[in-house]
């Protein structure tokens, strides 16, 4: 006869023998649960983002005819004039659909292309995260992504002929005379302070 079992009486090893078949049926409930759970769709987390408050207020701060902001403010908060930031919406709006206001699967207006374009500038000029821009802008991190990228590529593929070149003569002539009128003879334009010979 096994020593192991000389240990226990019947009803010790009877109890012994329920437990651990209790454990068993726990544990395969939980696997089975589990199972469930992984086949159900998992639901994103919504933020409900008041789209339209916000594109209201961006353009009564920076856009409107009598707007909050002045030019100046604009030109050192967005690293350009108004104009060429409103060109650059219309150009990519007209380039790309994605960056048009549609309405989502609930019937929502979605994001305006200036809002998209907000975001991508202030990314762009400042190097902040993507989900920096959600609190003014309203837009998630995820979005401002998906809008910086296209908007790289839209802006390659629309300007790159004009403004991604080489210098040619007539740009080099114009520069050196900026760079001599600002005290800087002999530049010809300046990244980090670094010269370019």
């Amino acid at each position: 006869m096994d020593p192991f079992l000389n240990e226990f009486s019947l009803e010790e090893f009877q109890q012994q023998w329920e437990i651990e078949e209790k454990i068993l049926d726990r544990q395969r409930e939980l696997l089975e649960e589990l199972q469930r759970r992984s086949e159900q769709p998992r639901k994103r987390k919504s933020i409900h983002r008041d789209h339209h408050a916000a594109h209201e207020r961006l353009m009564a701060d920076y856009f409107a005819e009598s707007c909050t902001y002045t030019d100046a403010q604009f030109r050192r908060r967005y690293r350009m004039k108004r104009p060429l930031f409103l060109r650059i919406v219309d150009s990519i709006s007209n380039y790309d659909d994605y960056f048009t206001q549609r309405r989502n699967n609930a019937g929502k207006l979605g994001l305006t292309p200036i809002q998209k374009c907000t975001a991508v500038i202030c990314m762009l000029a400042y190097g902040v995260a993507a989900d920096a821009c959600d609190e003014y802008v309203k837009i998630g991190e995820s979005t401002a992504i998906e809008c910086t990228r296209k908007f790289c590529e839209g802006v390659i593929a629309l300007f790159q002929d004009e403004y991604l070149r080489r210098p040619n003569v007539e740009d080099l002539q114009r520069l050196l005379q900026v760079g001599q009128e600002r005290g800087f003879p002999g530049m010809i334009g300046s990244i980090d302070c670094m010269h370019w010979q």
